[in-house]
């Protein structure tokens, strides 16, 4: 699926421009500029850009992920039975959504500018252009921990290529103000987001190891469900494989929410 909101395509615009920009100053003004010469320049241009191809992966995995879209029914529902004999005690927890005109699951939560109900909905994220739901969270996980390690290691490139003598290094005075312009652009741009990316992250964890989204924790609910351990509700996000699998941009082995979902017609 993809949102088509302007604010949502715009911000997807600067996080690719941010990214390729990263990526052409540390190739272009560090590491052809002061390594060169050095066994370092392939390997920082190599691991550098194997960062940047999962950022991107996970990336376009959030962007068009379905975050977890309760299906609208076919036909108009009566809402008089939701909480009647016959819809049976499992849907007890069920809510109605006065926009969508459907029963929705518990957790799941109305989404203004998808204009959908999502299930497990944390928010809606303009950077993604989609919201972050119970399908996709691990994506946008991984892109928030992939933009955290590029901004660290470009800021580290950065400060290395000034600490570093580089007697090999164009003398041309032209080259040197454009390396320390590039560079010290680079280095306000990973600031910026790497402690952007960093807080949200953060925030990320708590609502997982809390148990509540985003949503809930506005909404003061308090935890969904009793005390489980913070590796077990991780692995609800992030899959049952071992957790270095959980950095890879692939589906999740758990398959936790593909539970069916009330039938219409009861």
């Amino acid at each position: 699926m993809f949102v088509k909101d302007p604010c949502g395509i715009i911000c997807v615009l600067v996080t690719y421009a941010a990214v390729l920009y990263a990526d052409y100053v540390v190739i272009r003004w560090i590491v052809l500029q002061t390594m060169f010469n050095s066994l370092w320049g392939p390997f920082n241009a190599v691991a550098f850009n194997t960062i940047v191809f999962f950022l991107i992966m996970a990336h376009i995995r959030a962007v068009f992920s379905d975050p977890g879209v309760v299906p609208l029914p076919q036909s108009r529902v009566d809402f008089s039975d939701i909480h009647s004999a016959e819809t049976g005690c499992e849907h007890v927890d069920w809510t109605v959504c006065t926009r969508c005109e459907m029963y929705r699951p518990p957790r799941a939560h109305h989404c203004r500018i998808c204009k959908r109900c999502i299930k497990r909905m944390d928010h809606h994220c303009p950077w993604i252009n989609n919201c972050v739901g119970e399908r996709n969270q691990k994506y946008f996980m991984q892109f928030l921990v992939y933009v955290a390690i590029l901004s660290g290691y470009a800021i580290t490139l950065v400060v290395v290529s000034w600490i570093k003598e580089c007697p090999d290094c164009d003398p041309t005075i032209l080259i040197k103000q454009s390396r320390i312009m590039h560079c010290i652009i680079l280095l306000l741009e990973s600031a910026l987001f790497g402690m952007f990316v960093a807080a949200i992250l953060v925030d990320q964890l708590q609502a997982i190891f809390g148990d509540e989204t985003g949503v809930e924790q506005v909404q003061h609910k308090g935890p969904y469900r009793a005390h489980k351990s913070k590796y077990a509700l991780l692995s609800e996000v992030c899959g049952q494989q071992h957790p270095l699998m959980w950095l890879l941009p692939c589906n999740s082995t758990s398959r936790r929410f593909d539970t069916p979902l009330i039938d219409y017609h009861i």
